[in-house]
């Protein structure tokens, strides 16, 4: 186990590596973002074939991996391609001035990397330990996946067909799944990294892989996701009116709003 994460940090090292060189490049650097979801199917084959070990369980992760990693992949360069430097990245290149290649570096970059090690955790897990024969954890931790990668994958096609029509422009999205969550995406990522969680709870040391999960929903939740998209969408006065009724995060029936009569 300790030799295949080692060598799983140099393969996230030299693939982040990559990434920053060519952000330098062309002065741009959340194309980070659109290597998230490849660097973990980079993780989950290179881990498999590695160890060589190819049981059912072992497979299924890598498999649910791959599909939603080059899902993502595809979904954030073909909304990001040919368009400017996103404004979190945008606004940090200029708070940091002459320090922006080595905070880049190390805050952006391999940090990134740092937090795709930690969350794929139970990924490396499960590829160094072939493990028995597939179990009821196994069914749960699928349908727990399958429930996620439907609130991200479903919710970011309906805010693309949301966004595509011009009538839409200045409006927010409060239909579909976006009318019980105000980021069925992210609520949908996390759910799906709980899911690989309990998958690798049938292999020795499964248990510690639980830090994949609260990592994930941690940081979307309270600190790069949720918090920063939030505080740029509170400014329109649409959103704040959609917020008041609907959850932040977690799926629940939209609240009713009943006017207040005054009688005089």
């Amino acid at each position: 186990m300790t030799e295949l994460f080692i060598q799983a940090v140099l393969i996230v090292f030299v693939y982040f590596l990559i990434f920053f060189l060519v952000a330098q490049v062309i002065k741009n650097n959340s194309i980070v973002d659109m290597g998230w979801g490849a660097g973990f199917v980079l993780i989950a084959l290179a881990t498999l074939f590695i160890e060589g070990s190819f049981t059912a369980r072992n497979l299924i992760v890598t498999l649910l991996v791959s599909i939603w990693g080059i899902r993502l992949t595809y979904h954030i360069v073909r909304r990001n391609w040919g368009k400017p430097e996103d404004f979190r990245y945008a606004k940090w290149r200029k708070e940091w001035g002459i320090w922006l290649v080595p905070r880049a570096f190390f805050q952006v970059f391999m940090f990134q990397g740092l937090m795709m090690l930690i969350i794929g955790y139970p990924i490396i897990l499960v590829n160094a330990y072939p493990g028995r024969g597939l179990t009821v954890l196994d069914i749960i931790g699928l349908f727990i996946w399958i429930t996620g990668f439907y609130f991200e994958s479903v919710g970011d096609k309906q805010l693309a067909n949301f966004l595509r029509n011009p009538q839409n422009k200045g409006k927010v999205i409060q239909s579909g799944l976006w009318q019980y969550t105000r980021h069925p995406n992210y609520f949908g990522e996390a759910t799906m990294w709980w899911g690989i969680f309990i998958l690798a709870l049938s292999v020795p040391l499964g248990w510690t892989g639980i830090i994949s999960p609260l990592t994930i929903t941690t940081l979307l939740l309270f600190i790069s996701g949720v918090p920063m998209l939030e505080k740029q969408m509170m400014k329109n006065p649409a959103y704040r009116e959609y917020a008041e009724r609907t959850s932040k995060f977690f799926p629940l029936p939209p609240k009713k709003k009943y006017a207040t009569i005054k009688r005089k």
